[in-house]
């Protein structure tokens, strides 16, 4: 008996199906000569950025329990963590510093000190390693002891009060060399008030790459153990946005493109990919995706356990964010993707 098929309530033998299936998306998928050949998104070492912790002292290279694989440095070992990453071809990074908390008050003072070991690393990074791109964080919590992005009074976080204080906080990082300032504060209005505190001090090239939908996440846990700034009361969900919303990204960026920002960051990345998504669809500006700390650790974990194939994984999940839109991905993973592009384990 012939076999046969419904299509569209008829019923059609199968073989006279086969002689005119003209169609045949399997053809492209044959070999990976032909794969590679019809692939619609390539990810680059050039669209990586690194993030690093720095620490005050010297000789240290300290663990961060949540986050296996990526450390804490002081000056001498950083050097030496970017030049190795250099030489796998990385030339982007993002600097976070770990402050101690007899360094912290309440107007984050120390942020735009000229005693500040994360401007003086700065410095040394670029002078060293000029054709880097450094890109810095600008926020009140890692140098705040209230631990908020912003100026806390009466359990409140006041808005306009902590745009002078992130203008000065940027424009003293631009003086060191910052190429790309990083705010990540989530305070109104604060994109326009950088841009002119650094136009006005002569630094009209240094660009800004606004964490413009940075969500009030749950994934943030394993950076905030590295830097010590969980917030000492309260939470960030009068700043940052709710995890629910989609079309306030759009308010966000508008607003951002708007005051000046050349970056329009999406922070989760892969909880987020639709946001990636729509702001690529909707924007002229590179979009930038943040593979924040909490996607890095329980990636890490189902790999340790056996539970996921790590070199298979990983590559995959930064591939999402290339193909949803991102220019640029700020991910933990970028050494040792970077390694195993020199190793040849990426198809």
């Amino acid at each position: 008996m012939q076999q046969r098929y419904a299509v569209a309530n008829r019923f059609i033998p199968l073989a006279d199906t086969v002689r005119t299936m003209l169609e045949r998306p399997r053809r492209n998928r044959a070999t990976e000569t032909i794969r590679s050949m019809v692939r619609e998104t390539r990810l680059d070492l050039s669209n990586l950025i690194y993030p690093l912790f720095m620490v005050d002292g010297k000789g240290i290279k300290d663990e961060i329990g949540s986050l296996p694989g990526i450390y804490r440095y002081s000056e001498d070992k950083l050097l030496k963590e970017v030049e190795e990453s250099m030489n796998l071809g990385l030339r982007s990074f993002v600097l976070f510093p770990a402050v101690e908390d007899s360094l912290k008050d309440k107007t984050a003072t120390y942020s735009y000190s000229q005693k500040n070991f994360y401007l003086r690393t700065i410095s040394k990074l670029k002078k060293e390693f000029p054709e880097t791109c450094l890109i810095s964080d600008v926020a009140m919590d890692p140098y705040s002891s209230d631990g908020h992005d912003g100026l806390v009074e009466d359990g409140k976080i006041l808005n306009d009060e902590t745009l002078d204080i992130l203008g000065r906080m940027a424009v003293a990082q631009a003086e060191v060399g910052i190429d790309i300032i990083g705010p990540s504060d989530m305070m109104d209005g604060r994109i326009q008030h950088i841009r002119e505190e650094l136009d006005d001090e002569d630094f009209e090239n240094v660009g800004i790459m606004s964490y413009t939908a940075k969500y009030a996440s749950a994934y943030y846990g394993p950076f905030r153990d590295a830097l010590g700034s969980a917030p000492k009361s309260g939470d960030k969900k009068t700043y940052q946005m709710d995890p629910a919303n989609k079309w306030e990204a759009l308010r966000e960026a508008e607003l951002d493109a708007s005051e000046g920002a050349d970056f329009l960051m999406v922070k989760p990345a892969l909880l987020y990919l639709d946001i990636i998504h729509l702001l690529k669809e909707k924007f002229e500006l590179p979009i930038a995706a943040y593979n924040v700390s909490g996607e890095y650790a329980m990636l890490k974990a189902a790999a340790q356990n056996g539970w996921l194939d790590y070199d298979k994984a990983m590559p995959e999940m930064l591939l999402s964010f290339k193909r949803a839109g991102a220019s640029a991905i700020l991910t933990y993973f970028a050494k040792e993707y970077a390694q195993m592009l020199k190793d040849g384990k990426l198809a």
